[in-house]
């Protein structure tokens, strides 16, 4: 703590600063709690897409043999993402990426040399390639929670912990300053008192 005026002045500072914190600290503790839910929320969303990628995954397995089996079928350029849709949405003060899809080239090829298989494969891929996106844009948003949160509890634990006592103490040390301060001069005071007193009747006796 660093050293503090004993004055009435300084009294009213800690007075005040210690309401603002007790009038701040319950906003950051509600923070903390909603980024926490939402961590959570976003954890078990991504587990949902990471199980969703593997099952289709293990459904294009298929496919991929077909894929390998003939050099002459090249689909790759229909596969990469011409654009990725994300939005924003606004979790406690905090801006998180929302994976809103992803758009590709429109699908052209002659359909003399590609088999029919190749759409349902093409299909399929996409979505993966989807959720991949998806997957990479949860990972952000969590890596983007998690920060704030580590933010968010350094503050709520400086208000709690520090803060909030340097405050209650300076008031406590400035009150028994002033108390003492105050107390003395009521006894000087009385001792004043009593001397004037004294000699009223000194004066009176010597008259």
């Amino acid at each position: 703590m660093d050293k503090i005026k004993l004055t009435k002045g300084e009294l009213k500072r800690q007075r005040d600063a210690l309401l603002q914190y007790l009038r701040y600290l319950p906003t950051l503790q509600l923070k903390k709690q909603q980024l926490q839910m939402e961590i959570l929320h976003q954890l078990s969303l991504l587990g949902e897409r990471v199980q969703n990628e593997n099952v289709r995954c293990l459904s294009c397995e298929a496919w991929a043999g077909l894929l390998r089996a003939d050099k002459n079928i090249n689909i790759s350029s229909w596969l990469k993402p011409k654009k990725v849709l994300v939005g924003l949405k606004n979790i406690a003060g905090v801006d998180l990426p929302v994976f809103e899809g992803v758009e590709f080239e429109a699908v052209d090829y002659d359909l003399f040399i590609y088999p029919l298989w190749v759409d349902s494969a093409i299909e399929l891929l996409r979505k993966i390639v989807s959720l991949r996106q998806e997957i990479e844009t949860i990972k952000k948003g969590i890596e983007i929670l998690r920060q704030e949160l580590r933010i968010t509890a350094q503050r709520v634990n400086l208000f709690e912990k520090v803060k909030i006592p340097e405050a209650e103490e300076a008031i406590r040390l400035i009150k028994i300053y002033l108390g003492d301060q105050m107390a003395n001069a009521v006894g000087r005071s009385k001792i004043a008192k009593r001397k004037i007193s004294e000699a009223t009747i000194y004066d009176a006796i010597a008259s």
